[in-house]
């Protein structure tokens, strides 16, 4: 069985909060490895952000897993891939969802992410 999460979110709005809130939002939603990454780029922001929304719809969490819980990264010229820390790992592993696989894409707009996951139940 799988599981699915999809988010979009504009671009322009990443970009709003981090003028406003800069460090603290940053802090608070990126991990150390991502903000290397993204380099302060909002379409690169806005596609992880959108990626771990997608992710805690897969895993049926809403918002009560920590942000830095869920973490995009990317080798270079690989797949960006998804790793759960934290809350999200133990709650993937509760139900059995594996196999995390991502999909990120922006325009100059819009950023999306669309997440899918695997349920292994137990035999």
């Amino acid at each position: 069985m799988l599981v699915t999460g999809v988010d979009v979110i504009e671009i322009e709005r990443i970009s709003r909060i981090l003028d406003q809130y800069k460090s603290r939002f940053l802090n608070k939603i990126y991990t150390p490895r991502e903000l290397i990454y993204c380099n302060n780029r909002a379409n690169q922001l806005s596609t992880r952000f959108a990626a771990k929304e997608a992710v805690m719809k897969a895993l049926g969490t809403g918002t009560t897993v920590n942000w830095k819980d869920i973490e995009v990264t990317r080798n270079p010229g690989e797949a960006p891939q998804i790793l759960l820390h934290g809350k999200a790992k133990m709650h993937a592993a509760k139900n059995n969802i594996t196999n995390l696989s991502v999909s990120l894409s922006h325009s100059r707009e819009f950023a999306i992410a669309v997440v899918v996951g695997e349920i292994h139940k137990q035999a």
